[in-house]
């Protein structure tokens, strides 16, 4: 599975890459919002960073499908080829989707809550599609399951797109679909965070710290015992 973030600030996805093995950077409107700069400025930033190579996850506004695949040109000029379009899976969307597939544009299937909208992208020829999980889960079904359902339909009917599950609200999901083996998770950075804040592994390592200086003296390690 791959694990890319989903955020937009540049200072806070350095800090995530350094210690946490990331694959990629999602977006969508709502996170450029929050940084109150031009959404290009925040974006070839975060493009010059990860590089040409990483994934970069970057959604359409438009409601029409004239619009979002004008929005996915423009897109694709100023970040790469690389970039993958988010396009949301409305009647219009899957119009979008399979125009763009036609040019052979990477497109990330987004604002997905039910298994058929995902089998409908994939036959319509996105890359990945994004169930919505914790979304899901709110309006009283079980967002994990939907997500691993998507997963078992594009096998079974042998479409090559993935499941690019977003939207979490703690690390128990996570791991549920990394078990499962779906294509790839993007997950906010306090999640992230969440995944390896333990009390137990604190306390352990402190353990371990204490005992150590007892034997070789207060701040002391392996390095000058």
């Amino acid at each position: 599975m791959k694990f890319i973030i989903d955020f937009a600030n540049l200072d806070q996805i350095k800090e995530m890459y350094e210690y946490y093995p990331l694959e990629g950077v999602t977006t969508n409107p709502s996170i450029l919002a929050k940084e109150g700069k031009n959404p290009y400025e925040v974006l070839k930033a975060i493009r010059e960073f990860i590089g040409t190579e990483a994934e970069l996850h970057v959604q359409v506004v438009s409601l029409n499908a004239e619009g979002m695949i004008e929005e996915a040109h423009r897109i694709q000029k100023e970040l790469g080829a690389n970039t993958y379009v988010k396009i949301p899976v409305s009647r219009e969307g899957l119009k979008a989707i399979k125009a763009l597939a036609v040019e052979g544009a990477n497109i990330t299937a987004t604002a997905i809550y039910t298994q058929m909208q995902a089998y409908l992208a994939g036959k319509a020829g996105a890359h990945y599609a994004a169930p919505y999980v914790n979304r899901i889960d709110n309006l009283g079904a079980d967002g994990v399951k939907v997500a691993k359902d998507i997963h078992d339909i594009f096998k079974k009917n042998g479409l090559k797109t993935e499941v690019l599950a977003a939207s979490f609200k703690n690390s128990q999901q996570v791991l549920e679909l990394a078990r499962y083996g779906v294509g790839a998770a993007t997950v906010a950075p306090d999640v992230i965070e969440g995944l390896v804040k333990l009390d137990s592994v604190t306390a352990a390592v402190a353990a371990f710290t204490k005992d150590f200086e007892g034997l070789c003296g207060e701040g002391k390690t392996m390095v000058d015992c």
